[in-house]
């Protein structure tokens, strides 16, 4: 799956839970969430500069844009490789569950399973 394929995949399945993700979808709307979070706080800040109101906003916007694609992404992309979208909660514990989440995202698929045919990609 190709950088544009997976933002447009991403945003078609917005609030989509159900089905799968596979590796390239996931890490490429991962990348591409950063950029347009690098690219609207340094728009803030060079505006309106260090303003509570502007960021709350903007992080606001960001959560909307980015953050609910993200969360429905990782959570295919677990149902991917065959677990819960629940495991998305163990990103609560610190550094241990970002490091488990990473491990999981990085994990190949693991063929047809309860959520599902594998996506090419």
């Amino acid at each position: 799956m190709t950088f544009t394929e997976s933002i447009k995949t991403c945003y078609n399945k917005y609030f989509t839970l159900k089905g799968r993700a596979s590796r390239s979808e996931y890490w490429w709307f991962a990348l591409y969430a950063i950029i347009i979070a690098i690219v609207v706080m340094m728009a803030v800040y060079s505006v309106m500069g260090y303003n509570d109101s502007a960021q709350a906003i903007s992080y606001l916007l960001l959560i909307f844009v980015v953050g609910i694609p993200s969360i429905t992404a990782f959570v295919r992309r677990m149902h991917d490789i065959g677990r819960s979208g629940w495991w998305y909660w163990i990103g609560l514990v610190p550094i241990i569950g970002s490091l488990v989440q990473l491990y999981f995202c990085v994990q190949p698929s693991d063929g047809p399973n309860e959520y599902g045919e594998t996506n090419a990609g």
